[in-house]
């Protein structure tokens, strides 16, 4: 646990008890706070009580007496509308935090010397992948990496700083007044961050900031894209002088940023998947597909026949394609016999890895390394098993459109299972990808609209996970008789919460749909 200190013997409300909110509530009382704890679920509030937490009905509490409130990125700060603790903390003048912000602010109470490095990634597909990679990677170079935020556990429930006095060997605690907090020797905390999480930050200060990429996506709690956008933006609000920023550039809204970030002075480094002339005449900057090392200065290169040159100082470029990372006066580096980064999309992934372990100092040849030997991520582009010619792969994660592009874009063919609770357009934004599509085997809310979507495509409503799986399987061990290898997809562009808890849930249904068959699981395949 990390304590949060500068809220000694203060009222804190903590509203939301999930994952991020008992953390918090636990990582600043142990900093001396006093957390003042509400939730709509009596279960929760039990459970609160019982591990000895002062819990009171906020909607009913003095708010002139509280110092902060923390408040669950799962409730609403700004849209639709303002939660009901959000109004009250407004009336009262007290500031509304979230859990990342503890966390910057128990890295920013360390001297600076004692403080540990931070890598934070964001963006609306991949982050959790390249989290993932990025502490893989640092591992594999013998750094002390702590992994969390939005993914796993959250971020003050990573292993917190040890207290030492001015000489001798760490310390468990004690009265002394010359004790102060030091982080772990190396240490990296690699955070994924969310939207919601970042709209409740002020100070958040990341050694590497990462932005994978945006499109559309919660629009309905940021009250359009500008407001989705600006969220994602926050990532960068504070960063020192020595920081970088690492940003996607495939799109307008990280071009955009990119330029303004390196206009402001900051070391900017972008990756591209694309070759293709920007749209406009993007005046900021010019194409950019090439490589250069994050932190050393490379001059860029063309990535394929093209070159680019960046517009402002400081500037420096990833480009990534399929299996390929092209690096400036090196050789490229080749991502094909990384058996889990198939696809453009996990080249942009680890292009971001590549330059935050570059940035941190790692050695090119133990970063690349470490890239080919990422185990990779359940539901995410996963391998679950083979049955004959059939590889069954589980990309449950793919809870909308884009994401599911890139999976389809990762195979030539595929029997795809899809469906769920459908996200705003269905799956319209994938119809030049559906000539890939072998079958379709659609299951959930969205199962009649993708029908109607995909009226050129062989398709059929199967309703369930384990009768799309088994039909699936079927028509594709049948073409791989003449037509060799073939793969089942589950890669469902929408939401999971028809049918199921959340997307990890789904991913298992599907994983034991297929070992149901008799197929060997990958990891002895």
């Amino acid at each position: 646990m990390i304590p949060v200190p500068g809220f000694e013997g203060r009222r804190i409300a903590v509203f939301g008890l999930g994952r991020s909110g008992i953390t918090a509530a636990r990582a600043l009382k142990a900093g001396g706070a006093r957390p003042v704890l509400w939730d709509d679920s009596v279960s929760s509030r039990m459970q609160a009580q019982a591990e000895g937490f002062d819990v009171e009905d906020l909607t009913v509490a003095d708010w002139s007496g509280f110092a902060a409130l923390v408040l669950s990125p799962g409730a609403p700060l700004t849209h639709p509308v303002p939660h009901w603790t959000v109004v009250k903390a407004a009336e009262a003048g007290v500031p509304v935090i979230g859990d990342i912000e503890l966390f910057a602010r128990a890295i920013a109470a360390l001297p600076q010397a004692d403080r540990p490095k931070v890598v934070a990634i964001t963006g609306t597909n991949g982050k959790s992948t390249t989290t993932a990679l990025i502490g893989w990677v640092l591992q594999q170079a013998g750094l002390t990496v702590h992994v969390g935020g939005n993914i796993g556990i959250g971020v003050l429930a990573l292993p917190g700083f040890r207290e030492r006095g001015p000489s001798g060997p760490p310390t468990d605690g004690g009265q002394e007044a010359d004790l102060k907090v030091r982080a772990p020797a190396k240490a990296v905390y690699v955070i994924e961050v969310s939207s919601y999480q970042l709209d409740l930050t002020t100070s958040f200060a990341p050694d590497v900031a990462i932005l994978t990429n945006i499109s559309p996506d919660h629009l309905d709690r940021h009250g359009g894209m500008d407001g989705y956008v600006a969220a994602k933006a926050r990532l960068f609000q504070a960063l020192g002088p020595q920081a970088v920023a690492l940003v996607g550039t495939d799109e307008n809204w990280g071009r955009t940023l990119a330029r303004d970030l390196a206009a402001a002075g900051h070391r900017v480094t972008t990756v591209s998947t694309s070759v293709q002339p920007r749209e406009g005449g993007d005046p900021g900057l010019r194409d950019r597909t090439g490589i250069a090392g994050a932190a050393d200065g490379h001059a860029v290169t063309g990535y394929g026949a093209k070159a680019w040159v960046p517009a402002f100082a400081g500037m420096h470029g990833i480009g990534a394609g399929d299996g390929v990372l092209k690096v400036e006066g090196e050789p490229d580096l080749d991502l094909s016999t990384a058996r889990s980064l198939p696809g453009r999309h996990n080249a942009q992934n680890a292009a971001f890895a590549w330059g935050a372990a570059r940035a941190l100092g790692v050695p090119r040849e133990v970063a690349a390394k470490g890239l080919m030997t990422f185990p990779g991520l359940a539901h995410r582009m996963e391998p679950v098993a083979t049955l004959g010619a059939v590889r069954f792969i589980n990309d449950s994660k793919a809870t909308n459109t884009d994401a599911a592009r890139q999976a389809l874009l990762s195979y030539p063919s595929v029997f795809w299972i899809a469906g769920g609770r459908a996200k705003t357009g269905g799956i319209d934004d994938l119809a030049d990808l559906f000539p890939r599509v072998a079958r379709a085997y659609l299951i959930g809310e969205a199962a009649p609209d993708f029908a109607r979507t995909l009226s050129g495509v062989s398709h059929q409503i199967s309703g369930d996970m384990a009768a799309a799986v088994a039909q699936a399987a079927a028509d594709a061990a049948e073409v791989a008789e003449t037509d060799g290898p073939q793969v089942v997809l589950l890669s469902p562009a929408a939401a999971s919460f028809d049918q199921y808890h959340d997307f990890e849930a789904r991913g298992e249904a599907f994983r034991a749909a297929v070992l149901a068959l008799g197929a060997t699981p990958a990891a002895s395949a």
